[in-house]
């Protein structure tokens, strides 16, 4: 059954890819939404049934890929909790996507090569989150690039989508060379690319180095043999496992959007909007945070790494929070509220309270998912629009999506008893709890969050459907309600962006945890934060509850009863708007230290490089050259008789001269 999951998005994609111009679209979108809705019952059943505490882990190979020395690599299913966790968000999500897509792509002619691209997407995703090895998660772990790169550029005809394409690429590059080396110093670690062995071999070297801070420990036994030579220094046990988990931690900051490797993720929005819901809610995004909860007992044996994860987690949740805030395009506002709600999992990676990560990961998929797909029900009701100055007044049109808006804008914004409430208060407890050095700078920063949240949420609700309608007349008298093809899944979204919280808390956080989880996760004798993030104070409990309920206030005020102020406030303080406005400079730092000065080196190296030296003094040069010396030989060959007899009679000239000469010597 598991095997089948993987598969039939694979089927999908090489049905709709090879035979889709002859099956027609029709049947590519019936055929692959078909196999995902499949794929996606078989994981609820395959999540259902597994074991409570008895479940164990399940290792199915499908295939021998490569041996090369040291390093046997299968093709090799690993079935957990965590895995099952994935497949029923990958798919749910996935499912409703394609289908959503059947009504929202229904005027474009490339149908099916868009859900060619969107099964390839699924499948490997699913390769990534089944892996069992390293190699394999990392085949995946760029499967889902690639597909990222295919679905943002699906309109290739748009010059900023294929920008958009190779910046999302690019970008990850970066944060995948970090990933890869990772890879290579678990392999020299461990001598294996094998989950189990490396969790194994965790294991024991965590009781050589005792356990918790285990960087102390190792350089207590700087005296030891280095256990990894990299970048010309020898690095003990402490120091490697530190480096090693920087490493995995630099790829997970660029799937997952973290800020310094965050600036593909809202231009992504290029793409069509269900691409956005699936790329943000479910799967490429998330797949930083399904690692680091993979690889869990490896970084428990860095605290620093942990340290540093929580630092990066937090000033991301607060960061893309901001930037929100003033953001006018509806889908790019809910892209940063994904950046920072991915920088609320970090936090809670950091803090070691892996299950609160795990937990929001799975919640945030149904009502990001939602909110991606209601901003799609909204721009497709309003003629293409994206400004949401252009929009207002539209809640009495479009009654059905706005309802969906606000399910999902309260599960955001963690509402009492949405899905949100549960996982993110989860974490900003968890936070307060933590023992690391930036445990208290990950509360501040997230509970800040949760007000700026509260805050761009309603924002947006606001200005797109109530007020005045601000669009043209003629959009006005266009304006309609979604079909039903659209509308199913934005009902099945707000289920879960309603229940899932309060169904699975007892599974994920509660007093079922230990059953629910059987190992998936790190839980080591030093990992207490789930114990102590339930005995804190009262205040810290309610705080996110208060931010939410001030920011929903601000925007009431600010939106609703003085639609004027916005602009004065932006008046005043032009220094600030502008700062967040152009999103903290981020690309225009980036374009100046390495769009254009990569621009002027290639410019360089091409006028003075190969224009100048090169082709002047190369191969270029010496052809030339040898043209201008034939060119002047072919002068002497005129076809008259007298010019030949004169050339010979020099040339006899010359010779008794130099015989004369040869003589007298």
């Amino acid at each position: 059954m598991y095997t089948l999951i993987v598969l039939l998005p694979l089927i999908g994609f090489l049905v709709a890819a090879l035979f889709g111009n002859a099956i027609g679209p029709k049947a590519s979108e019936y055929v692959t939404s078909g196999l995902l809705i499949l794929a996606a019952v078989l994981s609820w059943i395959g999540f259902i049934s597994f074991g409570f505490g008895n479940g164990e882990t399940l290792r199915i190979t499908v295939l021998h890929w490569m041996q090369a020395g040291d390093l046997d690599v299968s093709w090799s299913l690993r079935i957990d909790r965590l895995t099952l966790v994935m497949l029923v968000v990958v798919n749910t999500v996935s499912a409703l996507v394609h289908v959503y897509s059947i009504g929202y792509m229904h005027h474009d002619d490339s149908r099916p090569r868009f859900f060619a691209y969107l099964s390839l997407f699924t499948f490997a995703m699913l390769t990534l989150v089944t892996a069992n090895n390293l190699v394999q998660m990392f085949f995946g772990w760029e499967g889902v690039g690639l597909a990222s790169y295919l679905l943002i550029g699906f309109w290739y005809k748009k010059p900023s989508a294929n920008a958009a394409a190779m910046k999302a690429f690019v970008v990850n590059r970066v944060g995948d060379f970090g990933f890869l080396l990772g890879i290579f110093g678990l392999f020299v670690v461990f001598g294996s690319v094998n989950l189990d062995t490396i969790f194994a071999g965790a294991g024991q070297l965590l009781a050589t180095m005792g356990g918790e801070h285990a960087e102390a420990a190792g350089e207590g036994a700087a005296h030891a043999a280095p256990l990894l030579q990299f970048a010309g220094y020898s690095l003990s046990a402490g120091g490697a496992m530190t480096a090693i988990c920087l490493l995995l931690f630099m790829g997970a900051m660029g799937k997952s959007a973290q800020i310094g490797l965050h600036t593909w993720l809202p231009d992504a929005m290029e793409g069509p909007t269900p691409v956005s819901a699936l790329i943000h809610a479910a799967t490429m995004v998330t797949a930083g945070v399904f690692m680091l909860a993979r690889m869990s007992p490896v970084f428990e044996l860095s605290h620093s790494a942990l340290t540093f994860v929580t630092f990066i987690g937090a000033t991301t949740a607060f960061f893309a929070a901001t930037i929100g805030l003033v953001q006018n395009d509806i889908k790019r506002v809910i892209a940063y509220s994904t950046c920072s709600q991915l920088g609320y999992m970090f936090v809670a990676l950091g803090v070691g309270a892996y299950g609160a990560a795990v937990f929001h990961l799975f919640t945030h998929a149904f009502f990001k998912a939602l909110l991606f797909l209601g901003a799609g029900s909204v721009i497709h009701a309003v003629d293409g629009e994206q400004d949401m100055r252009n929009m207002g007044g539209l809640r009495k049109h479009i009654p059905k999506t706005y309802a969906m808006m606000l399910v999902g804008t309260l599960a955001l914004t963690g509402f009492p008893f949405t899905a949100g409430y549960y996982s993110k208060d989860a974490i900003i407890e968890s936070a307060f709890a933590g023992e690391n050095a930036f445990a208290m700078y990950g509360y501040i920063m997230t509970v800040i969050a949760a007000l700026l949240t509260s805050f761009y949420s309603w924002r947006l609700v606001f200005l797109t459907f109530h007020g005045k309608p601000r669009a043209s007349h003629e959009v006005m008298h266009h304006v309609h309600e979604s079909p039903p093809i659209m509308l199913v899944p934005l009902y099945v979204l707000g289920v879960g962006a309603l229940l899932a919280g309060l169904v699975f808390y007892p599974f994920f956080l509660g007093g079922s945890y230990d059953a629910f989880w059987n190992g998936a996760l790190f839980a080591g004798p030093e990992n207490h934060i789930l114990h102590e993030s339930h005995e804190v104070p009262g205040l810290v409990v309610w705080s996110p509850t208060i931010m939410m309920a001030l920011g929903f206030f601000l925007a009431y005020v600010f939106y609703i009863r003085s639609p004027e102020r916005p602009k004065q406030m932006a008046a005043r303080n032009p220094g600030l708007y502008q700062f967040l406005l152009n999103k903290w400079y981020f690309d225009e730092l980036y374009d100046f230290l390495f769009v254009r000065s990569a621009k002027w080196l290639g410019r360089f190296l091409w006028k003075k490089g190969d224009v100048a030296v090169i082709d002047r003094l190369g191969p270029d040069g010496i052809s030339a050259r040898v043209l201008d010396v034939t060119n002047r030989v072919v002068q002497l060959q005129t076809g008259y008789l007298y010019h030949y007899a004169f050339v010979m009679l020099i040339g006899v000239a010359a010779l008794v001269t130099f015989m004369m000469f040869w003589g007298m010597i």
